[in-house]
């Protein structure tokens, strides 16, 4: 194997260095990009609940008290009317 050979024909081509190509009188183009509104929609929607609380502590607050004082009643009929809601919201 002739390695000289080899550094020749890569002098030729001078892989090793890059060419930078431009021509006379034109200008170089920059990229663009453009958002869509959805995307710009959905970035808004997206900061306003990172923003807002994961815990309503007031509701939280007022629910604890008021199972604490023992004042928290809910019927049978409207636990039993919230699951089958549910239950049918989630076939249909």
């Amino acid at each position: 194997m002739r390695i000289e050979a080899y550094s020749q024909v890569n002098q030729l081509y001078q892989t090793t260095k890059p060419k930078k190509i431009t021509r006379q009188g034109e200008q170089q183009s920059t990229d663009q990009y453009q958002i869509s509104q959805s995307a710009r929609d959905y970035q808004i929607a997206k900061n306003a609940i990172s923003e807002s609380p994961d815990v309503r502590e007031e509701k939280v607050a007022r629910l604890k008290e008021a199972i604490r004082s023992g004042s928290y009643n809910v019927s049978a009929q409207e636990v039993a009317d919230a699951m089958v809601s549910k239950f049918f919201d989630e076939i249909g």
